[in-house]
């Protein structure tokens, strides 16, 4: 802050003492020689370094508010040049930089908002407009101008004379306007090249300051081109003409920049209300649907890190696939050195330098707190995910047992029924050992049906649910209502078949199902006061399904969202 009171001062003070040196010859002052010349001159001049000095108390970094405050400076020392003044080193410095105000202004533009010149043209473009207004113009012809030997032997003192020769001194000044005509020709192409080429969201962010400093190039092109014939910058009437119109579109430019950073705070407000507003309501994804109305990107996604970034989910956990064509593009939004969340926007959104900056301090907490919320919900996914993976699997070993059952011991047992009858044919009848034999074979026989088809009943797996449930009434007191006619996911026909299986062991039983919503719904009655399921209830809450138990009555409910 004491830097800033330094410039403020500083700022103050220049304005002041350069309305003094116009006073040192007013006729060859545009302040003094000009209607509200004054006011001009120093409204213009501390406008553009109150707009460098508030940019800089939202960026501090940003290279932008130094240009803007120079400037300012800048616009300043065109009055310096004043051979009335008494001080032979301000003169000396007027008559370096008097010309250097649209080479200023034009690097300002050029690195407006991020604050760097990011091409090589707009590098050039800058470095040849010092060259042309300081070395040519400026120190060029300062080296050859001796006021003393003009006829002002008053006049301050130059420091830069080498040597008084006034014909190069003219060729020099003519090289100076020529030079300066072509070079604010390329520099408003330039600016006005990167209006057009920007994005839609980089033309939003620099297209007022742009527009204002197009007005001011476009003006300094009239006055080269003006001066050509007479071979020197001049303050002739079409001069001081010019000169007002360039210092009202170089104090529209400064208000651009306040008007731009007024917009920014407002939406940083904005956005802060809205993770206010959700602080209080929060439910997953409605900080996306207020960012992407913020934004103006209806499809903006907003991406979370699970699993040490392995994996991204937006707010309901879901996968979120990341775009491999150029109608989307992803954003990263960091803070405090941490990863909170990647934007999928469109593209251009962020062009702007600083906008990724003042959203993330505005919504950080937002996203944070979603960020835990969606890493939590991820974690139950993955729980729910393997308690699937679990039941699957001992679905698929039990109807591996069935058919280890079947085809192993169930058919050697069978073989060997078939020996002792072709044994029976050979032995004396009466031999009851031989039919005890039999009789207990058979019964193994029958049981370990029983235990195959406890296990998983082949017709479970082969025809579904429905025709399972009938099968099962034949040797249970089950009495088998609608149910629904299309197949369900395995796991889901496996559980509800166990429950339904289970409960008929306990008591009469009517079971009646249907599909609603994604819900498959499985209502029991039974004749049983107090039920036992077992581990039942365990394998429902895996699946993710929900189970009501009332005395004679059981309410199942299985997600069908589990099939995928």
């Amino acid at each position: 802050m004491p830097v800033r009171l330094v410039l403020v001062g500083a700022g103050i003070a220049a304005g002041l003492f350069t309305v003094a040196i116009a006073h040192g010859d007013p006729g060859l002052s545009f302040a003094l020689t000009t209607s509200f010349g004054t006011t001009a001159l120093l409204v213009t001049g501390w406008g553009l370094m109150v707009a460098g000095l508030a940019l800089s108390l939202k960026r501090p970094r940003n290279r932008t508010a130094l240009g803007l405050y120079l400037a300012g400076c800048a616009w300043f020392l065109s009055e310096w040049d004043n051979p009335g003044i008494s001080s032979s080193a301000v003169f000396s410095i007027g008559l370096a930089l008097y010309a250097v105000c649209p080479a200023a202004v034009a690097h300002v533009v050029l690195t407006y908002p991020s604050g760097q010149l990011r091409s090589w043209g707009n590098r050039i473009v800058v470095g040849l407009g010092y060259v042309v207004t300081v070395g040519i113009q400026g120190l060029a012809s300062a080296t050859v101008f001796d006021p003393g030997s003009q006829g002002c032997s008053d006049c301050a003192s130059n420091l830069w004379l080498v040597a008084d020769r006034p014909s190069t001194q003219t060729a020099i000044d003519l090289l100076g306007v020529r030079a300066g005509t072509a070079w604010s020709v390329v520099a408003f192409l330039t600016v006005a090249w990167r209006v057009v080429s920007a994005s839609t969201a980089g033309r939003r962010a620099i297209a007022l300051v742009s527009t204002c400093a197009l007005g001011y190039l476009a003006l300094i092109v009239a006055t080269y081109a003006t001066s050509l014939d007479r071979g020197f910058l001049g303050t002739g009437d079409t001069d001081r003409t010019l000169w007002l119109a360039q210092a009202t579109a170089l104090s529209l430019l400064a208000v651009a920049v306040l008007v731009n950073l007024a917009r920014a705070r407002m939406m940083q407000r904005t956005l802060t209300r809205l993770v206010v507003d959700l602080g209080r309501a929060a439910s997953p994804g409605r900080l996306r649907d207020a960012m992407a109305d913020s934004l103006g990107d209806p499809d903006l996604v907003i991406a979370y890190p699970v699993n040490d970034g392995s994996r991204y989910v937006d707010a309901m956990a879901r996968t979120v696939q990341f775009p491999a064509d150029r109608d989307r593009r992803t954003t990263t939004l960091r803070y405090a050195g941490a990863d909170l969340a990647v934007l999928v926007h469109r593209p251009g959104l962020f062009d702007g330098p600083g906008a990724v900056g003042d959203l993330v301090s505005a919504v950080h907490l937002g996203l944070e707190n979603e960020r835990l919320q969606a890493e939590a919900l991820a974690q139950l996914a993955e729980v729910r995910s393997s308690g699937l993976r679990v039941v699957a699997a001992g679905d698929e070993e039990r109807r591996r047992l069935e058919r280890d059952l079947h085809d192993g011991a169930q058919q050697r047992l069978v073989g060997l029924s078939l020996a002792l009858r072709l044994a029976r044919t050979r032995l004396p009848p009466g031999t009851t050992e031989l039919d005890a034999a039999e009789r207990e074979l058979r019964a193994t026989i029958a049981d370990l049906r029983t235990l195959a088809h406890g296990l998983s009943p082949v017709v479970l797996k082969d025809e579904g649910l429905s025709a399972a449930l009938r099968a099962l009434g034949e040797t249970d007191d089950l009495t088998v209502g609608e149910l629904p006619a299309r197949r369900l996911p395995d796991v889901l026909e496996t559980t509800a078949y166990l429950l339904v299986a289970e409960v008929a062991r306990q008591g009469a039983t009517c079971v009646t199902g249907a599909v609603v919503d994604d819900w498959f719904s499985l209502d029991l009655q039974v004749e049983a006061e107090r039920l036992d399921l077992g581990e039942l209830p365990d394998r429902i809450s895996a699946v993710d399904g929900k189970l009501e138990v009332r005395p004679g009555h059981v309410i199942l409910r299985l997600p069908l969202r589990s099939e995928r």
